[in-house]
């Protein structure tokens, strides 16, 4: 895709296996692999299933191959940050139509599940919210009592500026005055 990225995020680390220990059994097409390298260094993972994915192509191996040679670069250092305001709107058009929204303060740097937690201590009869661990991170089950579905297709994705999320709020940082909206969805 656009400027390195393959697939996503969470995708980027076993493309760049498939793509770097599978190239003699088919005629690779002309990649940049110094741009998709950069995407890779300039992302701040937090998951550490995302950098055991990530690591071995880094140094040239697939996973199963790697062996001990990656390690886990130290996380620097932080400083106390200043807050930012963050507007979080939740929005059900399927059924039950329903639209809500908020703006929270939160120190910079805070993960979107930090801003969920918020809007959910100012106002919890409207931004309640379930999770269940993944490791992947925490997946949001439902919002505001109403939860996704396996055999109806439903889950809760989220956006900024329009935009699907390429991480998931436990790692996704919002911009001061960025507008995360949480919308009922089918796949």
């Amino acid at each position: 895709e656009h400027n390195g990225m393959i697939g996503n995020i969470y995708s980027m680390g076993l493309a760049l296996q498939a793509l770097e220990t599978s190239s003699e059994f088919y005629a690779p097409r002309k990649w940049d692999r110094a741009q998709v390298f950069s995407v890779v260094y300039n992302h701040d993972y937090q998951q550490p299933m995302a950098i055991a994915q990530v690591l071995p192509p880094l140094v040239g191996k697939s996973y199963l191959n790697a062996g001990g040679v990656c390690q886990v670069p130290p996380l620097p250092l932080s400083r106390p940050a200043a807050p930012i305001t963050v507007q979080f709107s939740i929005t059900n058009t399927l059924k039950n139509y329903f639209h809500y929204s908020t703006s929270v303060c939160v120190p910079d740097n805070s993960t979107l599940l930090q801003v969920m937690k918020v809007a959910r201590n100012e106002k919890p009869d409207i931004f309640c919210f379930k999770t269940k661990k993944t490791c992947w991170g925490p997946f949001v089950t439902s919002i505001h009592g109403l939860a996704g579905n396996e055999t109806e297709r439903t889950y809760w994705q989220f956006f900024s500026c329009w935009s699907p999320l390429q991480e998931g709020v436990g790692t996704y940082k919002p911009k001061n005055w960025e507008h995360i909206q949480a919308i009922f969805s089918t796949y």
